[in-house]
């Protein structure tokens, strides 16, 4: 044993210890942060959702999931009586209504008369 290879070890210097919640914290910021970005919004949306499809009566207007656009005729329960058009009925479960529109505009379309020749 060569007292010369061993180095003499600096005096540690006395550090106060951390608290185990310290090293928590940042696990439960990122928490905070997915619940105000992810968790919360999809929430908010869903209760929209439920209200819209809470709120459906006779005589909407609806856009399917299926891109179908129709207007509701009856309703009894989950389902809806929709009409697509003049002779075309269908019951379709109230979960497959992706939006309620405002109800359609009786009259000439918009585009109507864009393409029309001036009268003079």
């Amino acid at each position: 044993m060569n007292g010369a290879a061993q180095a003499p070890t600096p005096a540690k210097t006395a550090r106060p210890q951390a608290s185990p919640l310290a090293g928590l914290f940042p696990f439960f910021a990122v928490l905070v942060i997915f619940y105000w970005l992810l968790f919360r919004p999809q929430q908010k949306q869903a209760k929209e959702r439920e209200k819209m499809l809470a709120g459906l009566k006779k005589g909407d207007r609806i856009l399917t999931s299926g891109g179908l656009y129709g207007t509701i005729t009856g309703m009894k329960g989950n389902d809806l009586e929709v009409r697509f058009a003049e002779n075309v009925k269908l019951t379709l479960a109230r979960s497959a209504v992706s939006a309620a529109l405002p109800p359609a505009v009786s009259g000439p379309s918009e585009g109507a008369g864009k393409d029309a020749a001036p009268s003079s």
